[in-house]
This record gives structure tokens, sequence and C-alpha cells, in this order.
């Protein structure tokens, strides 16, 4: 296999689409056609993760934060962000990053807390707007139905827990052809009037190269109309953090003790605890300060996440328990969910868990 088979089974996952703006995703270095000897996942890239895949025959890793995420002018070894990337380039290492494409992953980082935590009737925290498309396009009777099954294959239609959705007006289309053109129905230079079905699709956004390729594979005419048109609408299954249930309620205490046990933590960082009993706890992996709002609107009795500064334990004025668990902490098991993920579909290959902890953060 090549990289960019990997790469494709990831995005499967993790489409880059999904990541914010501001991040830098997808393959950092390297070259997609490179034969991959062995993967090498981890939470971050430093130099003994570039030692260890050497080690374990790695020609690839599968790393969740981006080593590289601002521009670098200077590879010189004097930051550990040139020195990592100056070893992996002389090592032959290929480096791919997701980051905030898995944060935003309906079976990402915050599903991963969630399932450690015990959650169920989970739902997306923030859902993310502007990753849903319309696709309307005009096909002769006799080949929508055909059509129409096609584009559901490449992956339009979905919507939510539903399947094969589109809407269809039947009207009549006209076209003429010139000289040029070699119409598939009518003749050219003169004007031809067909019955035809306005289909009408939505899709999400990183499906569109393969929509429009299906779309003009599947159409019988030669020059076919179309549009597509960005939504505003929220994608219920795509965005940052997520809120879910406990199968009991709890007293907050008890829920701390059963965070710090799941999580094997040393401490956690807390506001004001309340006399009362959790059951919706909303989670969001590594810095979630921006989501605090959002967590006591959803009704939370507790918000896990990390990052949080001295002010922002005031926001949750007895409306919420917002509880710190650290960076590094509230995305361990991201590595373990990205092995998992890519061992059961890619068979016979060397996919290894990394050993090392890269946790810049030490606790007395």
């Amino acid at each position: 296999m090549i990289i960019k088979n990997i790469t494709d089974i990831i995005e499967e996952l993790s489409p880059l689409s999904y990541a914010e703006d501001f991040d830098n995703v997808g393959l950092l270095v390297g070259d997609y056609k490179t034969k991959v000897r062995g993967i090498l996942v981890t939470l971050d890239t430093l130099e003994k993760t570039i030692d260890e895949a050497i080690a374990k025959n790695c020609n690839l890793i599968v790393s969740f934060h981006p080593i590289v995420f601002k521009g670098l002018k200077k590879f010189n070894g004097s930051t550990y962000v040139e020195r990592v990337v100056m070893k992996a380039i002389k090592n032959d290492i290929a480096i791919y990053a997701m980051h905030t494409a898995l944060d935003n992953s309906f079976k990402g980082v915050s599903a991963k807390m969630c399932e450690i935590i015990g959650l169920h009737n989970i739902k997306v925290l923030i859902p993310k707007r502007g990753e849903i498309k319309k696709l309307n396009t005009y096909v002769p009777h006799k080949n929508a139905e055909e059509l129409r099954n096609s584009l559901f294959k490449a992956g339009a239609g979905n919507i939510g827990n539903y399947d094969h959705c589109s809407f269809n007006i039947k009207g009549k289309g006209t076209y003429r052809g010139n000289e040029d053109s070699n119409p598939t129905i009518g003749d050219k230079n003169n004007i031809h009037s067909e019955p035809e079905t306005l289909i009408s699709v939505i899709f999400e956004k990183h499906l569109e190269g393969k929509i429009l390729k299906t779309l003009f594979k599947n159409h019988p005419y030669e020059e076919v109309a179309y549009e597509i048109i960005t939504l505003d609408n929220v994608h219920q299954n795509i965005g940052m953090g997520m809120i879910g249930e406990l199968e009991n309620k709890m007293k907050p205490i008890e829920f701390l003790n059963l965070l710090k046990k799941r999580f094997n933590l040393k401490s956690i960082r807390y506001s004001a605890l309340s006399d009362k009993m959790i059951k919706k706890v909303a989670v969001l992996g590594g810095s979630g300060s921006f989501a605090i709002e959002k967590a006591i609107r959803a009704n939370a009795g507790i918000f896990i996440t990390a990052d949080l500064k001295y002010h922002d334990f005031f926001r949750a004025e007895n409306k919420i328990i917002l509880a710190d668990v650290g960076h590094y902490e509230s995305e361990q098991f991201t590595k373990n969910l990205l092995v998992d993920y890519l061992t059961k579909k890619i068979t016979n290959f060397a996919i290894i868990l990394s050993e090392n902890n890269t946790n810049p953060i030490n606790y007395f």
C-alpha cells in the first residue's frame, strides 16, 4: 500500500474538510506515492517519536496533533519543530495529521471520551455549519431513477438516520444545440422540448468531487445542467464536542471519582460543586473554553474539557460544573481510537501504537 491508500481510509473517518480554517492538517511531510512499510500512531510527533518510528521500521507517522502549525521560515534545527521535520525528512518518514478534522468527526475525539466515561444517547454539542451542499440537476424522466441511484451510491441523499433522500419535480426542459453540438436527444439547430425531472439531493461538501464525477458519468446529456448550493444548515453529526447521558444519575463527587479513575488522572481542576445529581455530561477534548455557554444551554450537569483559565471557571455561574482534566489527558485515548480503526480497515499490516507519553506537563 502507498501513503495515499492509507490517508484515503483515514479521511473516511475524518475528512480534511472537517478541519477548522486555522488548522494545518493532512500530509505534512512526505510523498503520497511512497510505499508504506509500517504505521506508527501517536498523539504528538516529537524527536523521540521519529526515533521510535525508525526503531520499529515505520515510515508513516499518523499523528493527531500537527507538528507544523505555523509557517516555517528556517530549517536550522533551532526549534523542536524544525528538528522533528528535518529528522523525518532525513530518514524518509512521512507525517500525517488530522487534529480538528478528527475533533469534528462524530466518531472522533469527543466520541472516544464519551465511550470511556460510558455515556449513551450522544449528540454533537456544537454542530458545524457550511458542511452541507445541495445539487440540483435536470434529467429526462426515463433516466431519473438511474441517475438518482448512482448519486445515492456516491454518498448523496443522507440526512441523519435516513438515506436515499431526494426531492423531484417533473417539468419541461428546452434547448437548441449549435453546429458543434452532438445532442443525445433531438437534432442540432432545432429547438427541442423534453419532459424532464428536477432532482435535488444534499451531500457533505467533502464529497463534491465524487458527486460531480458521478453526475457527469451517468447523465445522458452532452452538456449537463446543474447547480450546487452551500446550505447554512448545521450538520447534526459534524461538530465540536458531544453531550450524552449517564446510565444512572450520580452525585458530583462520585462522578469526579469515576472520571479520575477512567482517565487515570492525578488531579482535576473544577468549579464549585452543586447538590444536583449529574445525568447529562458534555465533553470536548483539548481546549474547550469556547463551548462553556453551549454546554450550559444544553443543560449539561458537568462539562469536561481542558486548558481553562482562571476567569473561565467564573463562567460556570453555578449553572454547571466545569472540569479541566488536562489537554493531553482529555485526548489520550485518541491514538487508541485510530489504531482500532485502522486495524479493522487494514488487515495484515503493521499498525503500531506509540509507546511514548508525549505529555509535556508534569505533576508534583
